[in-house]
């Protein structure tokens, strides 16, 4: 059953959120969510590469020879990366700093390149420029979420305005141990609310089973790149 185009935008807020539900570009989550201002920084920076990258792929997609679809999509992405650092560091050289080579490391972020990989080289301009727009957003709750919380109980702040008064600050939250708490904490509460609604999660949700790059329910895939892994590994038991 084909998407709406209201579906396509709400599956990577909701549905196939590329942090808490896909596992996505995790790294920069834990990494820069110590702050608000710098969270929604990198946040609106990935969701314009995310959003310029698959219309950009779209387009191109019937054009791109297959076997160096990959090194395409890199040069592609690595473009936008390129303006996004310009302008940053021209105009915010704060938030620049901050976010360091993680800015740059956008380039490989597995979201985008996954959602060039999965999305943007199948299908047409709009629905890949929706698609983008909602990961991007997906992303971006996230990791603000994540950074409200730690920067509010480490730092005593918000976006830099004084919340609790100084001393009552947990310092380890602002941390590094406090990033891989309050993820951890993010993924219990969504495990808790799916089971609660009857759901169970997955994070294979998303997967279309033709990658042949992992063994998770992908034997008819492997077996069709290679014929008798299926019958190798019955014979085996």
């Amino acid at each position: 059953m084909k998407k709406t185009k209201w579906q396509i935008f709400t599956n990577g807020i909701f549905k196939e959120n590329p942090v808490l539900i896909l596992l996505l570009g995790c790294c920069s989550v834990l990494a820069i969510s110590v702050t608000v201002k710098g969270a929604l920084g990198m946040g609106v920076a990935l969701t314009f590469v995310l959003v310029g990258s698959n219309v950009v792929i779209s387009l191109l997609r019937k054009v791109i020879p297959d076997k160096v679809r990959i090194p395409c999509f890199i040069v592609v992405v690595a473009t936008f990366v390129t303006l996004v650092e310009m302008v940053v560091e021209a105009y915010l050289p704060d938030l620049y700093n901050a976010l360091g080579i993680f800015l740059a490391l956008i380039v490989v972020n597995c979201i985008v390149l996954g959602r060039a990989e999965m999305f943007a080289s199948k299908n047409g301009v709009l629905d890949s420029f929706l698609d983008g727009l909602g990961m991007g957003i997906g992303y971006t709750v996230v990791i603000v979420g994540i950074a409200v919380v730690r920067e509010l109980l480490g730092a005593g702040t918000i976006y830099g305005i004084r919340i609790i008064p100084e001393g009552y600050q947990i310092g380890i939250i602002a941390q590094t141990p406090g990033g891989f708490m309050m993820f951890g904490l993010a993924m219990g509460l969504l495990i808790y609310c799916l089971g609660k609604k009857g759901k169970k999660f997955d994070p294979r949700i998303g997967c279309d089973g033709k990658c042949g790059n992992c063994s998770i329910g992908c034997e008819n895939a492997i077996k069709d790149i290679v014929p008798d892994a299926k019958e190798d590994k019955e014979a085996a038991k």
